[in-house]
């Protein structure tokens, strides 16, 4: 059985032992249960919607995706302005959660991508989503909506860069090891291979599709096909693969899925079951940090307020778009706005289930120092916000 596996194992074991244990403290007893809960709505909401596909699309980019393409716009070698463009505005065309995204990053990683744009490319995928930043702008203001969508492909740059620039010598020591990498060859023509991506992301644009709030017009027509729509495309997916695609490519490409999978699922549920321990589901106040305390430490918009804004935000869990009811309900209690703005721009990048898995891709210096300087520069940011607005 996998290591991570088995830790994971003995982690619920452990808690669901504790449950029976005769605490003084309901309270605890009910943040242990609601941990529960929150793992429960995580796999029914996202392991089957988001995560699952995903991992399809990451193996799918370890196996068939060429090297060359990767390092010629991800590279460490590669243009600044074209690998740091591209990386930063990806997350406008995914509509994914900071899990989901992780997945791809470690894809493309895996593949030669520099730390610097796989970094932007990480940090804006959930941040930058089109549906997240017009939610923002339409429940929130517009100001909040445009300060987020410029902040979010700012940070992206400027944290890839710095995370380039200390990690130099890493990094050009990894791309001299990718370089000595063959290219495999390639059995099917761009358009082949950019049909099969495509599929498989519309496929996952799909079903991570929220309700629209009209009824009426072309995306409520989609949201109410969507399943049909899936299972089309799925059909046209296995001809290709039967097709375009021989055995052993067919194996090699579930492989490569299933290991992203044994990496990623572990650590995965354990930071949301932590994260639920500690804060509860969203639309709870069972978790072992009651509600008012956070409220009460991020009002106004001093220093203090937008820095706890900016690490609740890293360690909470927020699904696709949450983020923005969340929000409502404290503004509404008195958050500020810089502190608003200091916890979308942490939030949706990062969480607890995201911290542990981004350590097992990239190790636990270079995690500590992307979760720092995401907290650093999204504090900053409220702060200049809040005196503006």
């Amino acid at each position: 059985m996998n290591g991570n596996i088995k830790k994971l194992i003995i982690l619920v074991a452990v808690f669901l032992g504790a449950y029976f244990i005769p605490f003084e403290s309901q309270h605890v007893r009910d943040a242990i249960m609601e941990a529960f809960y929150m793992l429960q709505y995580y796999a029914q909401e996202h392991v089957l919607t988001c995560l699952i596909p995903a991992f399809f699309i990451a193996g799918a980019i370890a196996n068939f995706v060429s090297q060359g393409a990767v390092l010629k716009y991800f590279g460490a070698e590669a243009k600044k302005w074209l690998s740091y463009s591209v990386a930063s505005v990806s997350g406008i065309l995914l509509a994914v959660c900071s899990c989901t995204i992780l997945p791809l990053f470690a894809g493309i990683y895996k593949r030669g991508a520099g730390i610097g744009p796989a970094i932007a490319f990480l940090y804006s995928g959930p941040a930058i989503n089109l549906l997240a930043i017009v939610l923002t702008a339409r429940v929130l203001g517009p100001e909040l909506g445009i300060a987020r969508a410029v902040g979010a492909i700012i940070f992206a740059i400027i944290i890839g860069l710095i995370m380039a620039k200390i990690f130099k010598a890493d990094e050009q020591e990894r791309a001299n090891q990718s370089f000595d990498i063959g290219e495999e060859k390639e059995n099917r023509t761009p358009v082949q291979n950019l049909l099969y991506f495509g599929i498989m992301v519309v496929i996952l644009l799909l079903m991570t599709m929220g309700e629209p709030a009209s009824q009426e017009g072309f995306w409520a027509l989609t949201y109410t096909a969507r399943w049909y729509l899936v299972v089309g495309l799925l059909i046209i997916l296995g001809i290709i693969l039967t097709t375009w695609f021989n055995k052993q490519e067919r194996v090699s490409w579930v492989e490569s899925t299933w290991g992203f999978a044994q990496q990623i699922f572990p650590l995965l549920f354990a930071g949301v079951f932590v994260a639920g321990l500690l804060m509860g589901r969203p639309d709870s106040d069972a978790g072992l940090i009651p509600a008012q305390y956070i409220e009460a430490l991020v009002g106004g918009n001093s220093i203090q307020a937008n820095f706890v804004a900016s690490i609740i935000g890293s360690f909470m869990y927020f699904a696709t778009l949450t983020e923005v009811p969340i929000l409502q309900g404290l503004i509404g209690s008195g958050m500020g706005s810089g502190p608003a703005l200091s916890l979308l721009l942490a939030g949706p990048a990062l969480s607890l289930p995201n911290m542990l898995v981004i350590r097992s891709v990239l190790g636990t210096k270079k995690t500590a120092v992307f979760v720092v300087l995401v907290v650093v520069m999204a504090t900053l940011s409220g702060l200049i916000y809040g005196n503006l607005f």
